[in-house]
């Protein structure tokens, strides 16, 4: 059986002619790959240096089939969507006659036109992949739409997390992205890590207000005593980095930002880890939150979306409302938590992190899409 996948999501062409995509996806088509004849995966292709959360495709059944990347806030972003819009539909057609399946990664700038077009003229058997907060309040128009279209149709949408009236064809599926031998070597860590203060955190996303930084370095700065923090970690970039590294330097916040890093690099960090930090307006669910459970980090992650249905007392901390002095008032209460009660809670994120292995979506998507 061949798979066609269309997403927005980021790849490179690196010296060598060779490309290289955003690590998270591009892992998780390498391991789809084991079970289709050839996948096709549809999606932009930018220009400059790839950044080093880039990832090479490493099954030879997979072809990559390139989009002039479009998107973005503005007019202009949003006219430029517009006049791409046949040459995405040709290409999409064009790859759509070589395989048996497709899926759709939404939300996405192209999923406005691309639900519509698959839903009225494609008749293969196909689904969505919907990796935003589904249960979302007050989403942007866009992403409010693609949602109603999504409930609103016959074919398979996974989605996160489970919702009062959540329509049949509508399925609950984690966001895969562990390996067996992660977890194997998740489950050693989290049984020796010790948690005797000063503790280290770590964050991983764009450096952006929306994904909560601001209310990091807030909450951090409010601390009478930075005495139980060690370090604090900044994976990821944006264009706030200098911004919130003077902030950081004038509070004397014992921080270090890694800009981009390879995935491994990503789990180092974890592994010497006590806590991760997600204080976000929106998420769907992040995997970051799920590969630093797997390795004994502690979450505190905004309420938001799906997260309290994996989050709660007995493993982690849920900031709400998701504001800075919520944050500082949940550092202050885990500083005093003792270091037998943090181990529970890091022992039961590893048994959480369980639901998000590559084997078990590579199941889920064989036995509840494929073959029905």
């Amino acid at each position: 059986m061949k798979l066609a996948i269309i997403s927005h999501t980021e790849h490179y062409k690196q010296a060598d002619g060779s490309i290289v995509g955003w690590g998270p996806t591009v892992s998780e088509i390498n391991h789809l790959a084991q079970d289709f004849e050839v996948i096709y995966h549809l999606a932009f292709l930018h220009p400059g240096p790839p950044p080093l959360s880039s990832l090479p495709y490493t099954a030879s059944n997979i072809i990559f089939v390139p989009l002039n990347p479009v998107g973005g806030k503005g007019i202009a972003a949003k006219l430029k969507v517009v006049l791409n819009i046949p040459k995405i539909i040709s290409t999409v057609k064009k790859t759509l006659k070589q395989v048996d399946v497709f899926q759709l990664r939404a939300p996405t700038g192209m999923g406005v036109f691309l639900i519509p077009y698959l839903t009225l003229f494609i008749h293969k058997k196909g689904w969505y992949k919907y990796a935003g907060n589904w249960n979302q309040e007050n989403p942007p128009f866009g992403y409010a739409l693609q949602r109603w279209m999504l409930k609103n149709q016959t074919r398979k949408v996974t989605i996160n997390g489970t919702w009062p009236r959540q329509p049949q064809h509508c399925l609950t599926f984690e966001n895969p992205c562990l390996t067996e031998e992660e977890r194997e070597e998740g489950l050693q860590i989290a049984k020796t890590k010790s948690f005797e203060p000063p503790f280290s955190f770590c964050f991983v996303g764009r450096l952006e207000d929306a994904k909560g930084v601001q209310r990091i370095i807030d909450a951090f700065g409010k601390l009478s005593s930075l005495d139980k923090v060690k370090t604090i970690h900044f994976i990821g970039d944006g264009e706030k980095m200098e911004y919130y590294k003077n902030q950081c330097e004038n509070l004397k916040l014992p921080v270090v930002f890694h800009g981009f890093l390879e995935r491994e690099q990503v789990f180092e960090v974890y592994k010497k880890s006590h806590f991760i930090l997600l204080p976000s307006d929106s998420e769907g669910f992040p995997k970051a939150i799920a590969e630093a459970m797997n390795y004994g980090c502690i979450p505190m992650v905004s309420d938001v979306s799906s997260i309290g249905q994996y989050v709660n007392p007995n493993n982690g901390f849920l900031i709400d409302p998701v504001d800075a002095q919520r944050l500082h008032e949940i550092l202050i209460i885990a500083f005093k938590e003792s270091s037998e009660d943090l181990r529970k809670m890091a022992s039961d994120c590893y048994l959480v992190a369980s639901k998000f292995t590559f084997s078990i979506y590579r199941k889920k998507i064989a036995e509840e899409i494929i073959e029905p």
